[in-house]
């Protein structure tokens, strides 16, 4: 029998993130998850929920152990803040959603992934517009799987509940906290990679992320 094909779960500690992760344990695929932590800029929030949803979903659904039992988390918050200068500000969550993806792309090179896995669904956000997500999805060099792209948020919120996510998932979303009040709609990849380049180009700046990369146990069975 075919082992499963792998993908590397971007999970951030919001609601998507696991129902996205549910839907591809449901379609066979084994998960690793890998969470971009923005400590020092915010606390631990974001990884505490990541790493408990995750948990639930092992105990609760996962029982073929397709969910990898630890979490990898790599610090990014000193590196965020590098894109908040005047120049790149606009373009914040673009910045960070394709150093999520730079990031995810060297994890999934190392341990044999062949596909990266996001809670993104259309137009919920700045950064999940049509313009922008062309620009995301140029810095991964795996392709992006976004079970979620065409569901409206009521309908997310529907299935976390019904796995039993919603409330360990819920509460003030913490990736907006160096974010711009106005972010771009329609990236321009030009101007995005030139702002990389100033900071010493995305490939580095992933790398420089990924040595503080860490495993974190997660419960379940």
């Amino acid at each position: 029998m075919a082992s499963a094909p792998t993908c590397i779960a971007l999970v951030s500690g919001g609601i998507d993130s696991p129902v996205a992760v549910a839907r591809m344990v449901r379609a066979g695929w084994q998960i690793v998850p890998v969470h971009c932590s923005q400590e020092p800029i915010t606390g631990t929030e974001a990884e505490d929920k990541t790493a408990a949803s995750l948990s639930h979903l092992i105990e609760s659904l996962d029982e073929d152990g397709l969910i990898d039992s630890n979490l990898r988390v790599v610090t990014v918050g000193e590196t965020l803040a590098k894109f908040t200068d005047p120049a790149a500000h606009r373009d914040y969550f673009v910045h960070m959603k394709r150093l999520f993806n730079s990031i995810g792309s060297s994890i999934a090179e190392e341990v044999g992934a062949t596909a990266i896995l996001t809670g993104e669904n259309l137009g919920q956000v700045s950064s999940q517009t049509l313009g922008n997500l062309g620009a995301v999805e140029e810095a991964s060099k795996y392709r992006i799987l976004r079970p979620l792209l065409g569901l409206d948020k009521q309908e997310i919120i529907d299935e976390a509940r019904v796995l039993g996510t919603y409330e360990i998932s819920s509460g003030p979303e913490l990736c907006d906290a160096l974010g711009p009040d106005r972010p771009t709609t329609v990236a321009d990849l030009a101007r995005l990679r030139q702002n990389e380049e100033v900071q010493g180009g995305l490939g580095n700046l992933a790398k420089e992320c990924l040595e503080s990369l860490r495993m974190r146990p997660l419960g379940g069975k």
